[in-house]
């Protein structure tokens, strides 16, 4: 490789649970720099999940929510012989997470509520239950790496 891989980034652990997997998701949910908005609607999304779901503190919703949309293979395009092939490969943990929380997020903005907030709660509600459009996602993807199972033997 011609150039040196990319140094991790150490992220500081959000103000109110000392999480980074929180502040990586609020982090995906900014928008034009605007943290501490995005921090408002996620706490705010964590506060409805806690009135909602009595049974489960509402950063393990979170936590299962984000676990059950993280996919565990992808499949990858390459080029053989003038013919195009997706070929299935395991995901790294961190692309997994990732994944997950790119595919939560944008779900999340696709819903009918009014607010960000009610559409996160909404989406991490759905995702906690394994329904919604982020773990739909999930198993679409985990259908095509299965159908092109017959080409995992051009893994790179």
């Amino acid at each position: 490789m011609r150039k040196k891989s990319a140094k991790k980034r150490i992220l500081l652990p959000d103000p109110r649970f000392g999480n980074t997997t929180i502040t990586r998701f609020v982090n995906n949910l900014m928008f034009d720099g605007k943290k501490s908005t995005a921090f408002k609607v996620f706490y705010t999304a964590l506060e409805n999940i806690s009135t909602k779901v009595e049974e489960e503190e509402a950063l393990v919703v979170f936590e299962k929510a984000l676990e059950n949309v993280m996919p565990h293979v992808e499949v990858r395009s390459k080029r053989i012989g003038g013919a195009t092939f997706q070929i299935p490969h395991p995901v790294r943990e961190d692309r997994r997470v990732s994944l997950g929380m790119k595919w939560m997020i944008a779900a999340a903005r696709n819903r009918n509520e009014k607010t960000m907030d009610a559409k996160l709660t909404a989406e991490l509600l759905a995702a906690y239950k394994e329904e919604g459009a982020a773990y739909k996602k999930k198993q679409d993807t985990h259908r095509m790496a299965e159908a092109n199972k017959a080409f995992s033997h051009f893994r790179f």
